[in-house]
């Protein structure tokens, strides 16, 4: 099979939408209430008064913070345990503090996974661990078995060699699914660039350094920092102060105290000038697109709530970013700006996806936004809106207890005033044009930026250069490793020809003699999408028949047919169907030819080696291959093997490996396509050679 047709399965969900219509009449009179001047904005209201809500708090011997928010209203009770530590650059062992977190909840030295598990839901309770902390909840009724299972977890971890192995399998499969999401990409190599790869921020888990992590590494971690003394424990639920004072040293007065590291982390600083950065990703048809640098911006600093005013003016919502990148312009779905808080090192990023063609322009656009944020002073009704939309989230939020314990946790963390959340609604209506100008001046650099862009760098790559201000664009792959993409594809030997290429091709599948013995191919495989398993069959007969079926039991989802001259998609199921046309028909006269590689003179497919590039540690010979109607297909054969072992097109990025012998000719039977963040892994299920297909299959 040259390559896996892209086909989508839409599912229509029909609603029926109910409408009320209520009036009330009087027999005898009718009161008709004033018209409304909608031309008139209401006058804002002065700033509410909030009632957070009150808790309690004390400190255990060994320096556990312990905060009780009373909630008698439901017989739940919830416990949220944070540990206070600076992060630590982990380099080769990046993803440690993570699986130390993870390990916690895969078994104790008293009790397997699967019997933590057990317990866990026979109280019907919920119980997770990470790196930062523990949380669990259950009803009251089952409250001191809920604390003896948590301070098990949280006291005795078994920290498995199975359990790590297992959460190491999970995580390679998410790595690989990243491999192909431009937003996390996106997210990867962003962090990098606006923190530094060696900065606890900057750093992302690799194949390679989880490959590295033991079970010691583990347990050294959560010896240096799971410690009580930086630790603040929020109870919220049908408790009161006195049962957790007697619950909480019951379970976790035991747990011993001790002096922790505190690393402090070089501050990154903004880029002297804007740096424009591409990550290629030849099969993409637009662009994940980040703005950013770091902030140093404190939680609960003097400028954080005018400063997220700003932000929210700017980005924070559906505001001016949005407004001008998607209704505006068209460029995109939505354009967003974040502007977080740190401890340590806070950041400002702009993030959205465009198409290709307007990477520039979007980019001239939001740096147009951030230039007005800076020159311009907002108008009254804008910011008013935005500090109302403001006041309704943080009033929102209110409603949840365990944002009153939240609040408590942060007023002692980072040495907020006492009343900070009362005061918050008054500091926001306070909130000035004045206020947002002179925030957007100290936070809002358009000219001290990097500029991340995911996308097809042969296309966005000259578009992008006009913001380099004459520096070289930086190139980096999806794990953010920087190279240098003039010396990415090195020359092939000479004597080495795209021709060669494809000779060398043939003869490693089975060789021109055994392909032209190939009258019929029949292919049966099977992927999972989503809980359903769909099955792909393909029909191949000499010289250019074809037909794949697409289906699930015996539904048929969708046929595509080619009888040498007419192609049709089909929906069986009441879809819409489709005859080929124009360039669509074209490619598939190409694709439908049986072992097209034999006859590509014939049929005017032209080839190009570009050279030789590394795909996955090994070398492969990269060749463009161009269809008669111009559409292109970049194609990777293996410089030792000359098997075929990667395709890109616009349809997505095909990986071929697992090599078979049927009948004389190889296969491939691991089959990956990735389209977009999405991968689907085709498992075949068998080939047949030659087993004499009927021509009405292809009717």
């Amino acid at each position: 099979m040259k390559k896996i047709l892209n086909i989508v399965i839409a599912v229509a969900l029909a609603t029926c939408p109910v409408l009320l219509n209520a009036q009330t009449k009087s027999a005898k009179t009718k009161t008709t209430a004033p018209a409304l001047d909608r031309s008139i904005r209401p006058q804002a209201a002065p700033a509410p008064e909030i009632n957070i809500g009150k808790y309690e708090s004390f400190e255990l011997e060994n320096g556990l913070k312990v905060f009780v928010v009373e909630n008698h209203k439901i017989p739940r009770v919830s416990y949220s345990l944070v540990l206070d530590y600076n992060p630590v650059p982990e380099s080769e062992l990046a993803g440690m503090a993570d699986f130390t977190g993870q390990l916690l909840r895969t078994g104790t030295t008293n009790l397997s996974k699967d019997q933590l598990d057990e317990e866990v839901d026979f109280i019907g309770a919920s119980l997770s661990t990470s790196a930062t902390g523990i949380y669990a909840a259950s009803l009251k009724k089952h409250n001191e078995k809920l604390l003896s299972l948590m301070a098990d977890v949280l006291l005795n971890p078994a920290f498995s060699s199975e359990e790590l192995d297992k959460l190491k399998v999970q995580a390679v499969s998410a790595l690989k699914a990243a491999q192909n999401d431009p937003s996390a990409i996106s997210d990867r190599v962003s962090k990098q660039l606006i923190y530094g790869a060696g900065h606890p921020y900057g750093e992302s888990m690799t194949e390679k350094t989880l490959g590295n992590i033991t079970t010691e590494h583990c347990r050294g971690f959560y010896q240096a920092f799971f410690k009580p003394n930086i630790a603040y424990l929020a109870i919220v639920g049908d408790i009161t102060v006195n049962e957790a004072r007697e619950l909480t040293s019951k379970y976790f007065g035991s747990w011993q105290k001790g002096e922790v590291f505190k690393y402090e982390a070089p501050q990154p600083q903004v880029p002297a000038v804007t740096t424009v950065a591409i990550v290629d990703r030849p099969d993409a048809v637009q662009s994940a697109l980040r703005i950013g640098y770091p902030v140093d911006l404190k939680t609960g600093s003097e400028d954080a709530i005018k400063a997220r005013v700003m932000n929210t003016i700017l980005g924070g919502g559906t505001f001016r970013l949005f407004n001008n990148l998607r209704e505006d312009k068209a460029y995109t779905y939505g354009a967003y700006s974040q502007l977080s808080t740190d401890k340590i090192i806070g950041r400002f990023m702009v993030n959205t996806e465009i198409r290709n063609s307007v990477t520039d322009s979007a980019i001239n656009e939001v740096f147009y936004e951030m230039r007005r944020l800076r020159d311009e002073p907002v108008a009254a009704d804008e910011l008013s809106l935005v500090k109302n939309y403001l006041n309704g989230n943080f009033a929102l939020s209110l409603e949840n207890p365990q944002t009153v314990a939240n609040f408590a946790i942060s007023t002692a963390r980072f040495g907020l005033a006492p009343d900070y959340y009362a005061n918050y609604m008054k500091n926001l209506a306070a909130v000035s044009a004045e206020d947002i100008q002179a925030m957007a001046v100290k936070y809002i650099k358009p000219d001290n930026s990097y500029i991340l862009a995911v996308g097809k760098a042969s296309e966005i790559a000259p578009r992008l250069e006009k913001f380099t201000g004459g520096k070289s664009i930086r190139y980096f792959d999806f794990e953010g490793k920087e190279y240098d993409p003039n010396l990415k594809v090195k020359p092939a030997p000479e004597g080495v020809t795209a021709e060669t290429v494809n000779k060398n091709y043939i003869n490693a599948i089975g060789g021109e003699k055994a392909l032209r013995k190939m009258k019929d191919v029949t292919m049966m495989a099977s992927t999972t999408m989503q809980g359903m398993t769909l099955g792909f069959d393909f029909y191949r007969k000499a010289p250019n028949k074809y037909m794949m079926k697409i289906g699930s039991g015996d539904m048929v989802f969708q046929k595509i047919i080619f009888d040498g001259t007419t192609a049709k998609m089909v929906s069986p199921m009441g879809g819409e169907n489709k005859t080929l046309e124009g360039k669509e028909l074209e490619d598939m006269k190409v694709e439908a030819t049986m072992n097209a590689e034999l006859f590509y003179n014939e049929l005017g497919v032209a080839l190009k080696l570009e050279g030789i590039e590394e795909i996955d540690g090994a070398d492969a010979y990269k060749l463009i291959v161009t269809n008669p109607s111009g559409k292109e297909t970049t194609q990777y054969y293996s410089v030792e093997t000359g098997l075929k072992i990667r395709e890109i097109s616009e349809s997505g990025m095909v990986n071929l490996s697992d090599y078979r012998e049927v009948n004389g000719v190889k296969f491939p039977y691991a089959i990956s396509q990735q389209m977009g963040p999405q991968t689907i892994d085709l498992k075949i299920l068998s080939i047949k050679v030659n087993s004499k297909l009927k021509d009405d299959i292809f009717q």
